[in-house]
């Protein structure tokens, strides 16, 4: 019905005309309706007044327990289709929508809470709705919690008041979010603390539920094996004399003969977060191999369902909702202006709307719900071009240029701006640094890098711009700086294990990952995460494969999040034990393995001057077999 219309029946029910019932409220309240528009917004009015249980018709219908105000706002929704739902009224409003039927403010009432949700009230929303029935709104609210846990824990009073078996059943989930056991125990006894006298002989009930091998072999003996609630408990003895046994196993493990089990103590949780590493160069040629990390197991897994359309490098990627969007690059012979998306959920692959330029070696950042593309190489010029993609149109548009040519570059979203930083212009490696503002369209020159910096990468961590690795025209860099937008000041962090250009790089578990890469000799798996609380670099598990030129994206909260990680984790115990047996093996000659993608080129830039590629960008035969000759300067 259209919305004059609407409003016609609404002033026909003010002025009391052409009503045909009467709905009261307990406190006297009176209410004149038309009984043809209550049914058809409610089930519940449909039945009260078409009901044969009654000798006449239902004109004059009491409703009871419930307020008038409320029974108002839902019979104006009934002509109006709607209704203000506050902080104030929602729960007494979903309650009655729900008791009345009305399914659609019910459907608003819980959106309004579900929006509502913060680490403080989600406790509180979670068992309202249980208590309302409202099972999709309680599920929302326990997977709120789940992710936010560590927040919830530390902030949330609601946490303090949990029934034991709720509180139980939460840190038993696969799906609770947290990077360490440590956080779980340390919740454990905030909760136990807060009446330790009647909650301490539950400590032993909640350790069962902590995955106490997963903890470093010092806390357990320090915090938890001699904590006062486990030492005067009889009922802990089995639980700590098992871990004991798990950690000294895991001490032993290369001594161990047979297929050695990963316990329930010891098995970890599922990610909330997965990141995914999209193509790039592996052996002297581009590769559409993907491959996710799985952070709690922390291994990489294959991922069946590559492009179709065929393998990219030097291209960018970008994370809008559950879709992967892969923009630009180049596969050997063409440079790319077309884009591809994966549907991460469906996993299926589509083309989506090209670029207005081609571009490898492209800069690619997230703002909202608004994919930007900056710079990169055409296979004749170096762009200052940028442009924007609206996904809801399917349309890319232009944007303001930089101030600058630059390929190879990278660049980074904070605070509704887009940093773009170092690259290549076709004469040298740039320090430049852009910003872009979306509300005036414009680019702005900042402070520049103490290094030059092109094939680096860069990302948005902690509020400020990190600044990884790249190429300085001499030397692959492991070297690192992090920008400070309120002061426009470069400050130095600490380097990586590994020099590394043309990588990739994410923010994940709060770390920043970069992740393989060229280090001017070979072409690499390595994997390592910085964090900034430490102020330290550490070593993560390889890539299955050797490659750079790749891009990588990570995707929260998937809802076929089992389909991206380790599937076998009762057997990440064998995995290590076999791992280890085969280091040793190698360290001690008797078995040697040839790195599958090793390059013995002199300052190669990028992987297309294997193709021939030149300082020009125009490509030439590839040169004959005798070994290569030094380039006249590194270009990306």
């Amino acid at each position: 019905m259209s919305v004059a219309a609407m409003q016609a029946l609404h002033r026909l029910r003010e002025c009391r005309l052409l009503c045909d019932a009467i709905v009261r409220a307990d406190d006297g309240a009176a209410f004149p309706v038309h009984r043809a528009i209550l049914s058809a917004c409610s089930p519940y009015f449909l039945a009260l007044f078409t009901t044969t249980l009654h000798s006449r018709e239902q004109s004059d219908v009491l409703i009871s327990g419930v307020r008038s105000e409320i029974l108002l706002l839902l019979i104006e929704y009934a002509y109006l289709r709607r209704i203000e739902v506050t902080d104030t009224n929602v729960h007494e409003l979903l309650m009655t929508a729900d008791y009345l039927a009305f399914l659609g403010v019910l459907q608003l009432c819980s959106d309004h809470l579900k929006a509502a949700l913060n680490p403080k009230n989600c406790l509180g929303i979670m068992m309202f709705a249980r208590r309302v029935f409202c099972y999709k709104l309680e599920a929302d609210s326990r997977r709120y919690l789940l992710r936010y846990f560590v927040t919830v824990a530390t902030q949330s009073d609601e946490f303090l008041h949990l029934p034991i078996d709720e509180l139980n059943s939460i840190i038993l989930e696969d799906e609770l979010n947290v990077k360490s056991e440590e956080v779980v125990w340390e919740a454990v006894l905030r909760w136990v603390n807060y009446d330790p006298d009647v909650r301490w002989h539950h400590t032993v009930k909640l350790m069962g539920s902590i995955r106490l091998g997963l903890l470093d072999t010092q806390f357990f003996l320090e915090n938890v094996k001699d904590h006062p609630y486990v030492t005067g408990n009889e009922g802990s003895r089995p639980i700590i004399i098992e871990t004991l046994k798990f950690l000294y196993d895991l001490e032993m493990i290369a001594q161990r003969d047979g297929e050695v089990a990963t316990p329930e103590i010891a098995r970890p949780r599922v990610p909330h977060e997965v990141l995914f590493a999209i193509g790039g160069w592996s052996g002297g040629s581009p590769t559409a191999f993907i491959e996710t990390y799985d952070t709690r197991a922390d291994r990489w897994i294959k991922v069946e369902e590559v492009d179709p359309a065929g393998p990219r490098a030097y291209h960018g990627t970008a994370v809008l909702g559950y879709c992967i969007y892969v923009i630009g690059g180049f596969d050997g012979m063409d440079y790319f202006n077309s884009c591809r998306c994966f549907d991460a959920v469906a996993k299926v692959w589509r083309e989506v709307a090209p670029m207005n330029a081609r571009r490898c070696y492209v800069s690619v950042a997230v703002l909202g719900e608004t994919i930007y593309a900056m710079g990169g190489y055409d296979g004749h010029h170096r762009q200052n071009t940028a442009e924007r993609f609206n996904h809801r149109t399917n349309q890319w548009s232009l944007v303001a240029p930089m101030n600058a040519q630059r390929s190879d570059a990278s660049a980074a979203a904070l605070d509704n701006k887009i940093y773009i930083t170092g690259g290549f212009n076709g004469q040298e490696c740039m320090n430049s640094v852009e910003v872009y503002d979306p509300d005036t369209n414009q680019w702005t020159n900042l402070a520049p890098m103490r290094s030059r910096r092109s094939g680096v990468s860069c990302i948005a961590y902690h509020n400020k711009i990190y600044v990884i690795g790249g190429f300085n025209g001499i030397s692959r860099m492991c070297s690192g700086e992090v920008f400070d937008p309120n002061t426009n000041t470069w400050s130095p962090v600490p380097d990586m294990y590994n020099p590394r250009s043309n990588f990739a790089i994410e923010v994940i578990d709060d770390m920043i990952f970069a992740i393989g890469g060229f280090n001017g000799v070979t072409t690499i798996y390595h994997v390592e995460c910085y964090d900034e609380r430490t102020n330290e670099w550490y070593e993560a598990t390889d890539m299955n494969i050797y490659r750079s030129a790749l891009s990588a994206c990570v995707i929260m909260g998937l809802p076929n999040v089992y389909d991206y990680i380790h599937k076998h984790r009762e057997r990440l115990m064998e995995e290590k034990r076999q791992k280890i047996l085969l280091s040793e093996t190698a360290r001690h000659g008797q078995h040697r393995t040839a790195l599958p993608d090793v390059h013995l080129m002199e300052d190669n830039d990028d992987m297309l001057e294997q193709l021939g590629v030149m300082d020009n960008d125009v490509p030439v035969p590839p040169p004959p077999p005798p070994p290569p000759q030094p380039m006249e300067q590194d270009r990306n």
